[in-house]
């Protein structure tokens, strides 16, 4: 059958453009024995592979190849099986994204059951890598316990407008979110149940944190890291923790960025910082399923996701992804 997929035609230099992609069409071979064709309904783009767009290790992964297909998260259907536990119909969740069809080991697929009132396309944000990496973050990486003061930058995104509702939802004190744009602010505390919230274009990040989080905070979500993290170091009770889960301000940067001029404060603050990769933390996916599940049937968690239609717009989904175009998580459906 014929497929389409998108390739990796030039790396990128600073932020990439549609030249860097191309759409193609590819002639699949027929699944054999332990294998599936999966029907894409939905993939996924993510921060975190524009690293992989650069040549050698600028990424915890390894980089895409040039020429070659791109890959990612995808949430799809289940065409033909010759495997045990998977049949037509099924859905499934697997890497082959960025693509209409895919042909893989059925164990490369995870089968997923519909949660009544709530979206399958949580799976690829709230109950997958997205809410895991919010999830492990805030609980094991930071240690969070109730009581405690968090600020999330970057809060109105996938990964930062779950951490924030984790938080509240596991008692803490106050939750602060940074966006970039009034609506997005506006977005956190309404829809969200943000405490305070700031668009950090509006002034000195140092000066709005510590006007929304008067008290100082205990825990810091970093997913932008440069300014936003020299911000938190300041206003970081002593024996205060930041899980450091990305750092997008610097994704696109032609040259080194400096790091945060007020470091040295780490030490009589007591502080850990300490960064963590989600795929080393596979086995919290069941608690995640377990209680983030519970939360969305009763509605305690709000969804948030940009759709985009269409598989030939999945770079320019992707870029707007990296200016901050989206709220929540960024979907491309490739199927209505």
């Amino acid at each position: 059958m014929v497929s389409r997929e998108i390739r990796l035609v030039s790396r990128p230099s600073g932020w990439p453009t549609p030249d860097n992609f191309e759409l193609v069409e590819v002639e699949l071979s027929p699944p054999g024995e332990g294998r599936i064709l999966v029907r894409n309904l939905f993939v996924s783009v993510d921060p975190y592979m524009r690293g992989r767009m650069n040549e050698g290790k600028s990424s915890y992964i390894a980089p895409f190849k040039v020429g070659e297909p791109l890959d990612g998260d995808a949430l799809g259907e289940v065409v033909e099986s010759h495997a045990p536990g998977l049949a037509p119909g099924d859905i499934v969740t697997h890497r082959y994204g960025w693509r209409d069809h895919a042909v893989l080991d059925a164990e490369q697929a995870r089968r997923v059951e519909e949660i009544p009132g709530v979206p399958l396309t949580a799976y690829l944000g709230a109950l997958g890598m997205t809410g895991l990496t919010a999830y492990v973050g805030l609980l094991d990486i930071a240690h969070f316990e109730e009581g405690e003061a968090v600020f999330v930058s970057g809060a109105a995104g996938a990964v930062g407008s779950m951490a924030g509702q984790i938080a509240r939802l596991k008692g803490a004190s106050r939750v602060v979110g940074s966006a970039g744009s009034r609506e997005k602010v506006t977005h956190l505390v309404r829809d969200l149940g943000f405490d305070a919230a700031f668009d950090y274009h509006d002034g000195k990040i140092h000066e709005q944190l510590a006007k929304a989080a008067p008290g100082g905070i205990d825990v810091y979500f970093d997913n932008i890291g440069g300014e936003h993290l020299e911000a938190a170091i300041e206003e970081l009770r002593t024996y205060g923790r930041v899980a450091m889960c990305g750092s997008i301000s610097t994704y696109n940067a032609t040259a080194p960025v400096p790091g945060p001029s007020n470091i040295g404060l780490t030490v009589g603050k007591r502080l850990t910082l300490r960064g963590f990769i989600v795929f080393d933390h596979r086995d919290r996916m069941p608690g995640l399923i377990t209680e983030v599940g519970a939360w969305l049937r009763e509605g305690k968690i709000t969804l948030t996701e940009t759709v985009v239609d269409g598989l030939e717009n999945a770079p320019q989904a992707f870029i707007d992804m990296l200016r901050g175009a989206n709220v929540g998580k960024m979907l491309v459906r490739l199927v209505h």
